[in-house]
């Protein structure tokens, strides 16, 4: 089978039980508002390569040899929801990161607070990798990565990625099926993100270890790469990020500027039994690693959140860096062949 061809087969059974997952995890993120790009964000860096819809409603970031792009919200929120529908970077991504997230590393250097989505690009014929993380109070030596394949293909049609911060836990959700959560258990600690974040989306050269570890690099003969964001929303109380505490007055606080209790009995907060199924559904056939049963990195045991699937733990051994991502063709039994400042931070872990 040809390379295209496999890969084609492969997302559309994948496709297929997305369907399915999406069906029995609606949680009405598609009703949540949503926001021009001027009432929310600002551009970060990358001149040219940050491309405005005529709308304001959408935005193009490119990586070139020039320099990667991004933005950032113009407001520190304390706790919320944070969403973006984003298309990827189509052929050869190698070393492409594409990366929404939240952060408070230019107020904090040393005692950051991060909550990631970070896309990680790949060679011909392989698939984008979604890799969430969870830093809290500069916890970036230990930090709580996991990996996946993504159940389609993020290059065709935009997707939507969110993440809702509450005090008592983390839930990750890709289209309406959470695939992450991450319970604030007591013994935690500092590691729990709890001061107040900005949003940022960049796209940038993570050469060094995005794709296999940094073996293979971005190849600029196929720049520009464009990623596009769109259906941008930001639901929280803005906060100051110095004083950490809520800040009132200004325009939009009657609007989607939600109350805590607002956001914590919203639906996206709430794990009912049918999302909690799909979730593990989801990381049952998508999960390529997860920092929860890496013995090698963390001898003495998992994290407290970690809830020890069973299921789980008995596949590890195919995850990991032993499983195969980069699917590769056989011909004749043999294989064929932020700019770092801007970022926020330098040297994302990776396993």
């Amino acid at each position: 089978m040809r390379p295209a061809m496999a890969v084609r087969a492969g997302f559309l059974l994948a496709a297929a039980a997305w369907v399915w997952l999406s069906a029995v995890s609606a949680s009405a993120i598609d009703d949540v508002p949503t926001a021009d790009f001027d009432e929310r964000f600002s551009p970060l860096f990358g001149d040219g390569n940050l491309v405005r819809s005529s709308d304001d409603r959408s935005v193009r970031l490119l990586l070139d040899r020039r320099s990667g792009s991004g933005f950032m919200s113009s407001d520190y929120y304390l706790h919320g929801f944070f969403s973006a529908s984003i298309k990827l970077p189509k052929d050869y991504t190698a070393g492409v990161v594409v990366a929404f997230y939240l952060s408070n590393g230019d107020v904090y250097e040393k005692t950051h607070d991060e909550l990631d989505f970070e896309f990680l690009g790949s060679r011909w014929g392989g698939q984008w990798r979604v890799q969430t993380n969870v830093y809290g109070n500069g916890s970036t030596s230990h930090g709580r990565e996991e990996r996946y394949l993504l159940p389609f293909d993020p290059t065709l049609e935009a997707h939507r990625y969110s993440v809702l911060w509450a005090p008592t836990h983390i839930i990750f959700y890709i289209d309406d099926t959470p695939i992450r959560e991450v319970i604030r258990h007591p013994d935690i600690g500092g590691d729990f993100p709890a001061k107040p974040m900005a949003v940022y989306a960049t796209i940038w050269d993570g050469s060094a270890w995005a794709t296999e570890g940094g073996k293979y690099k971005v190849n600029y003969k196929y720049a520009p790469f464009a990623s596009e964001f769109s259906d941008l929303a930001v639901v929280g109380p803005r906060a100051d990020p110095v004083l950490r505490a809520p800040r009132r007055g200004g325009a939009g606080d009657q609007d989607q500027d939600l109350d805590l209790l607002g956001i914590m009995t919203a639906d996206y907060a709430v794990m009912t039994p049918q999302k909690r199924a799909a979730m593990r559904a989801f990381r049952a056939r998508h999960m390529t690693y997860t920092v929860c049963y890496d013995a090698v990195r963390y001898a003495s045991g998992p994290f407290p959140e970690c809830d020890n699937s069973d299921e789980e733990r008995q596949t590890f051994s195919a995850w990991g860096e032993s499983k195969t991502v980069v699917m590769r063709p056989r011909a004749r039994g043999r294989r064929r062949g932020r700019k770092a400042g801007a970022r926020g931070r330098a040297g994302v872990a990776s396993s």
